[in-house]
Parts: C-alpha cells; structure tokens; sequence
C-alpha cells in the first residue's frame, strides 16, 4: 500500500453500503477515489451507528498507516455514515453523492417520467397476438402444386419452415418477429436514473422502431413485394436512426425448379 500511494499527496475515501437482495446482509465497501481502489469491503448483519464507525476508523488507521491524509469523505446521507464520519475525521469534509442528490431534486421529473412509461405501454399493445399469428403462418401445412403431365413444366413448392422455409415468407416473418422482441425489450427497459430517464428513452426507441417500420413501407412503394422483402432483413439489422434498405441487396432465392 505504500508503495502504491508513494506519489499520491492526499486521498479521498467513499463508503457505500450494497445490498444484493432485499433481507441480505448488506456488503460495506470503502474506495479510494485517488487511484480507484477498493480498500476492504465488510458484510454487516446490522447497519447501526456503531458497527459503520468501526469500519470508519478502520479507514482511518490504513491512512495513517500509508501517511496521506484523508482531505475528503464522500457518501449518500445515512445517519451512521455522517456520524460516523463526523466523530472519526472532525476536520474533514463530507460531501454526499451527486446521484442521490440529483435523484432527489428530480423527483417530480421521475415521476411525470413513469407516468409516460404508463402511457406508452397502454398505447403499444398487441405484440403477443402479432407474433402467435406469424407463428402460426410459419407453421401452416405444406402444399404443393405439381404439373404431372409436362415434364418441363414449371413446379412451385411452398413448404413451411418447419421443414423447408419459403425463403420470401419467412424472411418477412422473421423481421416482423425481430421487430416485435425489439419494441417488448424498449417496453421493459426500466434502468436509468436521473440524468436518463427510462421513459425518454422509451420514446426515443419506439420513435426509432416507427421510422423504421415507416422506411421498409416506403421501400415497397415502385417496387415488386419480392424485392422489398429481400430489403427488410438489412434494414432492421442496420442502425434504425441512420439506416436505409439496400438497393442492390439481391432479390430472395427463387423458389421454382425444374422437375
């Protein structure tokens, strides 16, 4: 430890209580900011004012011990860290987290924020139902229409792709599922906190699923279905903010063949 911080003037220390599942002891760690190191981590059956400074002061006798001086403390605002803090290193500032401090400033916005998650979710309804119906598409029986009489005659074959997938249908089933697991994961996407609303981001996203969508619609304007089918699969894997179907993606393979 010496070693490490021989050229380091003064540290800065953090103590944050992380709590893996609700009931569970919670896991103490104190950092280091300087050169981002975690000095020990202890788990803690109960959080009381006692337990907490003993793990302060421990803090303290490992600075002592490298010889820096301790020049700030910075954690959220829970009693036993600011007493505790407080009784250890009187004479050092405590600052507490941004992120709890702008989280609680923004209540209002997070709020108004999960309103409009609401209000998304209520208006884009019906995944479920799309993707049973493309399912169900997929896995209809095969027909097939057989001239018998002509032997150069041309045979169409239409198999389900349980066995032999019809290349145009199933790549326009395909991208229609893919589009559908893209707007249920935007939907479900709850993480972020107040400097990223979930909610704004669910709206950027599902802006972006639209333009999309609205982009392939528009592909098959002056064009055969066949060729727009074939450009769908590279318009939704691309970048949906930038991306355009491809004009010289070649059309899907022919499902006609000699017998």
């Amino acid at each position: 430890m010496r070693r490490q911080y021989r050229s380091v003037r003064k540290i800065f220390l953090s103590i944050d209580g992380l709590q893996p599942e609700k009931g569970h002891e919670t896991l103490y760690v104190v950092r280091e900011l300087t050169k981002k190191r975690i000095w020990f981590a202890e788990p803690l059956l109960s959080a009381t004012e006692d337990e907490v400074r003993r793990l302060i002061a421990k803090a303290k006798e490992w600075a002592e011990a490298i010889g820096k001086p301790v020049v700030l403390w910075l954690s959220d605002k829970q009693d036993a860290f600011v007493k505790g803090i407080a009784a250890e290193f009187p004479a050092v500032p405590h600052r507490y987290c941004d992120n709890h401090f702008i989280r609680d400033v923004a209540k209002p916005v997070l709020e108004a924020d999960s309103h409009a998650k609401v209000q998304m979710r209520r208006k884009v309804r019906g995944l479920r139902k799309i993707e049973q119906a493309v399912l169900k598409q997929q896995n209809a029986e095969p027909s097939t229409s057989l001239a018998a009489d002509d032997p150069e005659a041309t045979v169409t074959v239409l198999v389900g792709p349980a066995n032999n997938p019809a290349p145009e249908a199933d790549s326009v089933g395909a991208v229609v599922l893919a589009y559908c697991a893209a707007v249920r994961g935007i939907l479900n996407d709850d993480q972020g906190g107040p400097l990223h609303p979930p909610g704004l981001r669910m709206a950027e996203g599902l802006q972006e699923v639209r333009e999309s969508i609205q982009r392939n619609l528009n592909a098959q304007k002056g064009g055969s279905q066949r060729s727009s089918w074939a450009a769908w699969p590279g318009a939704l894997t691309a970048d949906w903010s930038t991306s355009k179907p491809s004009e010289n993606q070649s059309g899907s393979t022919s499902r006609t063949s000699r017998r």
